[in-house]
């Protein structure tokens, strides 16, 4: 699951970056691409969120949307 559908699935709109104490967009950066994303905001969310730290992908959004879909894929053919 990415930062964005963690984020959306806790409930949590732009509160989330207050909560988290980090500027808006530097949430909405890491929730594009997660793949440099500091532990310590990552350990974070991930509490904030409650879902575990494994259960998100790390890396760019649209890699996310890539993978998926060669896997729907996979289970067409």
């Amino acid at each position: 699951m990415s930062l964005k559908a963690a984020r959306a699935n806790a409930g949590f709109t732009s509160k989330a970056a207050k909560t988290a104490d980090v500027h808006f967009q530097t949430l909405s950066k890491y929730e594009k691409d997660s793949s440099d994303i500091p532990f310590s905001l990552l350990n974070e969310l991930s509490n904030l969120y409650q879902v575990p730290i494994n259960n998100i992908f790390l890396g760019k959004e649209y890699d996310l949307i890539r993978i998926i879909n060669n896997k729907r894929n996979e289970v067409m053919n």
